[in-house]
């Protein structure tokens, strides 16, 4: 079927964290509900991972008659359930999985947090690649966790690792975990199998695991290949937790269903001890259902999805190159987030900050929460109607 991504749906009264919740008074982290996005002069919301798409048809109705139902009891994952990750993983990136790799969570960064407290003790060393996706930072320091950073190198619009610092930094024998982000947020790299096959060497030689972030694995732009860290060689499947989800695919992060893929017994086996330690078991009523749905019936969508998202991008790259030369689109190989390198304005971060949000009247997730690395740059969500990216 044809999809119709321009629609513009109100948000309000869906407990929206995009669209009803804002920062508060002069810029502070804290949220306060509010109806700002939806005034007059409203600000619009272009910040966190969210799309302001429908999804996919097949999982609407898929969750309406589970609702339908009316007894919304415990659930655990099947052999249907199982079978649609799999099946998924092997269309998509030609990645033969076993059922039993499989673990769920409510989520990647509640894994991320439970992969540290699992494989690391307080005082080891936590490896992340800036500027990255923030909660890494909160899962290391709240475990207890010192932070190593392997900054990426800006190189002519494109970032790179600098395996030279990496082979240093992992060289400490504290260093226990290295985070990988693939495709990495917030700059939209989609790494080359030769970047990834680097870095995993680097870490076997150092006896360091390597967590892959690739929940933002399917979002993959023309031209690009997506490479899943653990399909490239069984040394490295055998030295890696894989943490992925249809939630940023197809918009259902509000479902809070992540798979945690593991093929080796031993990690896994030690995992799920941290599984049950925390209580955890047995799968969101509905999170099951639209995952599912969305692996069985939703390819058809992520297409429209990924043509409709190149538009938004050729109409951002155009408006930014007449009307701001000042700011540098920073291109995505992936996702649908672009990084924006604002540091041509020569405003420090809190007046990039005030000049996007109190007089643009654009809401965007400010460079340097994703690390020092990151002040001067502002983060912007594409995956709206184009009337909202046009506006």
């Amino acid at each position: 079927m044809k999809y119709n991504f321009d629609a513009e749906y109100d948000r309000r009264g869906t407990q929206s964290v995009k669209w009803e919740f804002v920062r508060g008074d002069e810029g502070q982290p804290e949220i306060v509900f509010s109806d700002h996005c939806y005034s007059p002069e409203r600000v619009l919301p272009m910040w966190v991972a969210d799309m302001d798409f429908r999804s996919p048809e097949p999982v609407v109705e898929a969750l309406r008659a589970r609702a339908e139902h009316g007894i919304y009891g415990y659930c655990a994952p099947t052999e249907e359930t199982h079978a649609a990750v799999v099946g998924w993983m092997e269309r998509r990136n030609s990645w033969k999985i076993d059922p039993d790799w499989i673990n769920y969570t409510p989520g990647v960064v509640p894994a991320l947090n439970m992969l540290i407290r699992t494989f690391t003790k307080p005082g080891n060393k936590v490896l992340i690649q800036p500027p990255v996706y923030h909660p890494f930072y909160d899962a290391i320091e709240n475990n207890g966790c010192e932070l190593v950073v392997n900054p990426l190198t800006l190189e002519e619009g494109v970032y790179r690792m600098d395996f030279v610092d990496l082979e240093a930094k992992c060289s400490d024998p504290e260093v226990k975990m290295a985070i990988l982000c693939s495709p990495h947020k917030p700059v939209g790299r989609v790494w080359t199998e030769a970047e990834l096959e680097r870095f995993g060497q680097i870490c076997i030689d150092n006896d360091i695991l390597v967590v892959a972030d690739e929940i933002h694995g399917d979002l993959i732009h023309p031209d690009r290949v997506f490479t899943p860290f653990a399909r490239i060689s069984d040394r490295f499947a055998n030295n890696s937790v894989t943490c992925t989800a249809p939630s940023k695919t197809f918009n259902l992060a509000g479902l809070l269903t992540s798979s945690i893929i593991i093929p080796n017994e031993d990690i896994r086996l030690a995992f799920e001890e941290t599984l049950d330690a925390n209580g955890l078991f047995g799968m969101n009523t509905f999170g099951v259902v639209a995952l599912q749905a969305a692996y069985e019936h939703g390819e058809e969508w992520l297409q429209q999805l990924m043509e409709y998202i190149s538009g938004n991008l050729a109409y951002l790259n155009k408006y930014m190159t007449l009307e701001i030369p000042q700011i540098d689109v920073i291109q995505p190989q992936g996702t649908y987030l672009v990084w924006l390198d604002c540091r041509k304005l020569n405003l420090g971060a809190k007046e990039l900050g005030q000049l996007m949000y109190e007089q643009a009247g654009v809401y965007l997730d400010e460079g340097q929460i994703f690390g020092p690395e990151g002040e001067g740059f502002q983060r912007i969500n594409i995956a709206c109607p184009r009337s909202i990216l046009i506006e």
